[in-house]
């Protein structure tokens, strides 16, 4: 049976698929797995420990060794996707009190501010060039919970011991300092990073029930469309600002499968969002779904823009109509 390969079928496979398996564990059989022992670690209890993991190995993934033009780039990206997703999370906060069309603002932030790095890395080398997968090493630092909940509490909307926030991000900067001492042990931990995923999902999903999510599925779907076009126009044009073609920006217009961890992460630090966790949890895996369909979509057409504009054919002044007749100004 080729189950490893169907699972890739599904766009964010390894992170979706046994998120939903468990999140159907929990719901029509939710004692199954509690048995004690080893058994009852790979339920919802065993999630922070899993993820701890996780965030440890994509923190080797991190490198100083950047170009500075690749840096510039990569920074630029980063804070405008953040910083876009914080306008609209903050507003649905503010000006719809925290629920925009079903959208809770921990499920806004939580989709729009981490990118999918496999994908971003895949479009930038398919359609892109060096320089543009290299301005992922800044946009990483988005990786995990703790941009999500350092949002929330600099802004009032969530109360976490800065004890809580050191304890998320210290498997991450642990991670980068043995990636950048030893570049086999960044190659080591980066490569093996897949293996946690599918834990960390279905462990996830068991504190997850669909009873009390089936109206996720449309608010979710929006929210997908709504970080490709929003925060992909935002990166590409900050990216082509800063000397890029766009590629690497239209690449960042996606949301992370370990996205979908976020608000369960979010309401293990703050107890106040344990209600709706559930809720955003599923939404945010909606969105990691639709954005792994469009945002190749969206590369591949700014790909296409990009080579037609290095030929001559479109250009930002559109010069392509008086190339024609150089002399109909005059003649007219």
């Amino acid at each position: 049976m080729r189950i490893y390969r169907s699972i890739n079928k599904v766009p964010g496979g390894l992170m979706v698929v046994p998120l939903f398996i468990g999140m159907l564990i929990n719901t029509f059989i939710p004692n199954a797995l509690k048995i004690g022992g080893f058994t009852q670690a790979l339920t919802n209890v065993g999630y922070p420990t899993i993820l701890a993991m996780y965030l440890f190995t994509a923190g080797t993934k991190m490198t100083l060794r950047t170009a500075p033009a690749m840096l510039k780039r990569g920074l630029g990206i980063l804070f405008a996707k953040v910083g876009v997703a914080v306008v609209l999370a903050m507003g649905v906060a503010h000006l719809f009190h925290g629920n925009l069309l079903g959208l809770t603002t921990l499920a806004v932030l939580a989709a729009m501010n981490d990118t999918n790095g496999g994908m971003f890395l895949a479009l930038t080398s398919t359609f892109g060039n060096k320089e543009d997968a290299g301005t992922y090493v800044a946009q990483s630092i988005e990786t995990g919970p703790f941009v999500t909940m350092l949002v929330l509490v600099g802004a009032g909307l969530a109360v976490i011991p800065w004890l809580t926030m050191v304890s998320v991000i210290a498997p991450i900067f642990a991670g980068a300092i043995l990636g950048n001492l030893d570049e086999e042990l960044r190659e080591f931990f980066g490569s093996h990073e897949p293996l946690i995923v599918p834990f960390m999902a279905f462990t996830l999903g068991q504190g997850i029930n669909l009873k009390a999510v089936t109206t996720a599925g449309l608010p979710g779907i929006l929210l997908g469309i709504a970080v490709v076009t929003v925060t992909g126009l935002t990166c590409i044009l900050t990216d082509r600002l800063l000397g890029g073609s766009g590629i690497a920006g239209a690449a960042a217009s996606s949301t992370a499968g370990n996205a979908a961890g976020t608000p369960q992460a979010v309401a293990i630090a703050d107890p106040s969002y344990a209600a709706i966790a559930p809720l955003a949890t599923v939404q945010v895996a909606a969105s990691v779904i639709v954005t792994a369909i469009l945002t190749p979509v969206l590369t591949a057409y700014v790909h296409r823009r990009s080579q037609q504009r290095l030929r001559g054919i479109v250009t930002d002044e559109n010069p392509a109509q008086e190339s024609r007749d150089p002399g109909a100004t005059q003649s007219s």
